[in-house]
């Protein structure tokens, strides 16, 4: 009888030596795991904020370029409405004159 409860202290000894050793295990594949889904999502991070600068990078060239389309048609707008002849400095020179010396 007794060497019978022996064995099962030895077994039972056994038994829980496997039970720490699986936990340590699994304590390590999830160690593991949650060590690699950090550094996934690090790099998915790093990815989204480069692939980010590089659309408001493109967005502010286009803007910029759109930016100088429209200054340009503006421009030409505005020397196509406004035509100054000859006789019109003359008018506008006259009249700057008189408004600086203050006659009417």
């Amino acid at each position: 009888m007794h060497e019978v409860i022996q064995g099962l202290i030895e077994a039972e000894g056994e038994a829980r030596a496997i039970v720490q050793r699986a936990r340590a295990e699994a304590d390590r594949l999830v160690a593991d795991a949650q060590q690699r889904a950090h550094d996934w999502g690090a790099r998915a991070r790093q990815e989204a904020r480069a692939q980010a600068a590089q659309t408001i990078e493109t967005a502010v060239e286009g803007a910029g370029q759109e930016k100088c389309k429209r200054l340009e048609r503006a421009r030409a707008e505005i020397q196509c409405q406004v035509q100054m002849t000859e006789a019109m400095r003359d008018r506008l020179a006259d009249a700057v004159v008189r408004c600086v010396c203050g006659q009417p």
